[in-house]
């Protein structure tokens, strides 16, 4: 087997924008499917740039309802324990639209792993304000700038007595890949957040080009030290790629 093998030759060229920090995600997850051999993996995903990527796996997968991705992966894994279950979706899907399932499955410890492409918009409906958009974000739908700090994910996930919380970043690769890893293997509900702008938008919006996001995007996060987080007992600074969990 090989990373290509969970793609579907027939969609290539992947569908997703050019410069995408989609098309890193994707091709580190399938790379980390590969090196842990998970064949017998569903992927689930809700409606938006993100929601495509289920067609585009060479697995079994389910294209769900906007904001139903969760409680679909966790109704399969319900009903075949024996399943990786995987929900593959963006922010807008899984922290707006779907919020209330995210913060349910979080708290029930439901062993399903959610990656969360976290691009600050709801991009392919036409650049509305999302949950993650940063204050003062013009938009289509916050003209004069979004007035409200955006949600907090890993506050939700590590809310509960029990979490796995992994945050990445396109500019750093080989990191992603073993994030991803690590929160598949993990027993219970792992979510891993992937930060990186629409770069379409991105540009609407501050005026700078693919070359910049990508420039910024290398300059704004640094990997934490694991052993660090747990030894002083904390969460991921805002510009801090890395895991943690507890239980």
């Amino acid at each position: 087997m090989s990373s290509q093998d969970y793609t579907r030759k027939e969609v290539l060229p992947l569908k997703w924008c050019p410069g995408c920090g989609l098309h890193i995600l994707f091709s580190s997850l399938t790379q980390a499917l590969d090196e842990l051999d998970l064949k017998n993996t569903v992927v689930v995903s809700g409606i938006g740039c993100t929601g495509r990527g289920a067609g585009f796996f060479g697995l079994d997968s389910v294209h769900g309802m906007h904001g139903r991705a969760i409680p679909l992966a966790v109704g399969m894994k319900k009903a075949n324990p024996d399943l990786n279950v995987l929900v593959y979706s963006g922010d807008g899907d899984l922290l707006g639209i779907g919020g209330n399932h995210l913060l349910h499955a979080a708290r029930r410890n439901d062993n399903i792993t959610v990656i969360c492409n976290l691009n600050e918009v709801f991009a392919m409906t036409g650049r509305q304000t999302s949950p993650t958009t940063a204050k003062g974000v013009v938009t289509i739908t916050s003209p004069h700038g979004n007035e409200y700090e955006p949600i907090n994910a890993q506050g939700i996930i590590a809310s509960n007595k029990r979490f796995f919380f992994g945050r990445v970043s396109p500019m750093h690769r080989d990191h992603m890949k073993q994030v991803l890893k690590e929160a598949m293997e993990h027993k219970g509900f792992s979510f891993v957040e992937m930060r990186f702008p629409c770069v379409i938008e991105y540009s609407k919006s501050t005026g700078k080009g693919l070359a910049e996001a990508y420039k910024e995007g290398r300059e704004a996060y640094t990997i934490a030290d694991e052993k660090q987080l747990t030894d002083e007992n904390r969460l991921l600074a805002d510009n801090e790629l890395g895991i943690v969990k507890k239980g």
